[in-house]
């Protein structure tokens, strides 16, 4: 079955009715979150105009470290968190509010 195909049984299983297990309905909740993230990385460099690579160098990472975690591939730690702000020159902005999150970077005052 295609991801497509998934997809569309799993939406119809719900609308008829059917919920999923509160651990699954948990996993997808962090794995949203992990795709905000790498979204609004992704986002901020892009709209500064920077490449994965000199992201990766400002950030002291690598530029697969940088796509994999722009494609939400990966779960960063606070201090790298800290410095992909800091390459950004941006602040680091995370509303946790039960199954949902944001994620900002917000652009330092010039």
């Amino acid at each position: 079955m295609n991801h497509a195909r998934w997809k569309l049984a799993r939406e119809r299983k719900t609308v008829e009715g059917g919920t999923e297990p509160p651990e699954v309905e948990a996993m997808r909740a962090e794995i949203r979150m992990v795709f905000d993230l790498g979204q609004a990385v992704y986002d901020r460099r892009t709209e500064l105009g920077m490449s994965q690579t000199e992201l990766a160098r400002r950030a002291r990472m690598t530029q697969p470290q940088v796509s994999k975690l722009e494609l939400g591939g990966t779960v960063p730690t606070l201090p790298l968190l800290a410095r992909l702000a800091e390459a950004l020159d941006a602040s680091l902005n995370i509303a946790l509010d039960g199954g949902t999150s944001t994620v900002e970077f917000i652009a330092h005052a010039a």
